[in-house]
């Protein structure tokens, strides 16, 4: 299991917030429990499982929905 931080651009409303959760919250190998979207900071945690599934599949899900990622910090958990 690993555990990411992932530094959007911005996150402009509470909505976005509620999008980024439930698109993150769909990937198989995210742990769903652990995904937090922080609006101040415009921060994305969460811990995934990297034999399911990898950091770029997550950012991509996020871009798709139309939100920058700047980068992503990724550690064993």
């Amino acid at each position: 299991m690993k555990k990411a931080t992932i530094q959007l651009e911005t996150l402009t409303c509470p909505s976005c917030m509620l999008k980024i959760e439930h698109a993150t919250k769909a990937i198989k190998g995210v742990e769903k429990e652990s995904v937090k979207v922080m609006f101040n900071s415009s921060k994305v945690k969460l811990a995934f499982d990297d034999g399911l599934v990898g950091i770029g599949e997550v950012e991509r899900a996020i871009t798709a929905l139309g939100y920058e990622v700047k980068n992503s910090r990724v550690s064993d958990q």
